[in-house]
């Protein structure tokens, strides 16, 4: 697994802001969708592409398209929706798929209870959206799914991850085309699995407490 951590200041003061426990939903929804733009930017380093022909206003050139089968993106019900447009903003030929993952609290282990995907992703890049990297459960349980279904290349884009989290994933993946973006590796997971210092429950800040 490849793993790569955005080294920005301004996904650092992003990340400032979204932590605070006194910033809104409103502009926590915000500033999700613009720190998931710049992490998708490194993201899609290396979308796959193609060689087009076309005519500008002065000649005949050549340039670069995204290649076909296109790129999937992947939400982790329910927070990595917060994280969907800003994705999509930066790709938006992609298509789009869900996967409901819940985390048992006691276990931690996680639960699969929806999904919305292509029985056969073969040949096609897959792009995951979940804003905590934890214990690391959810997030392979994820991987591992798309993965089953034929995917071939998958790329995790987290807000931020415990290195618990990382290792973890690290472990799931062994011998998979992986690759992590994140915005920070934070200190720790606490005794209840979740990143300290971190931001709270994403889905919470979000959406509510419903």
């Amino acid at each position: 697994m490849r793993v790569h951590v955005a080294d920005h200041p301004l996904i650092t003061h992003k990340l400032t802001v979204l932590r605070d426990k006194n910033t809104p939903s409103p502009i926590f929804r915000s500033l999700t969708e613009e720190l998931v733009t710049l992490l998708a930017y490194e993201a899609t380093r290396e979308v796959r592409t193609e060689t087009v022909e076309i005519e500008t206003p002065v000649t005949t050139t050549t340039g670069l398209a995204i290649s076909s089968p296109r790129p999937l993106v992947v939400p982790i019900l329910r927070a990595g929706l917060g994280m969907l447009e800003g994705m999509v903003k930066l790709l938006p030929t992609a298509e789009v798929g869900f996967l409901g993952m819940l985390r048992d609290e006691e276990t931690f282990e996680p639960k699969t209870y929806a999904e919305r995907l292509p029985d056969d992703l073969s040949g096609r890049q897959c792009f995951v959206l979940d804003p905590m990297l934890a214990t690391g459960g959810s997030l392979g349980a994820a991987i591992k799914f798309l993965f089953d279904r034929g995917a071939d290349d998958v790329t995790a884009i987290c807000l931020l991850a415990a290195p618990e989290g990382v290792a973890a994933l690290e472990k799931l993946t062994e011998g998979r085309d992986v690759k992590l973006v994140l915005g920070t590796v934070d200190e720790r997971l606490d005794e209840h699995g979740y990143i300290v210092p971190g931001l709270g429950d994403a889905g919470d800040r979000l959406y509510g407490l419903v």
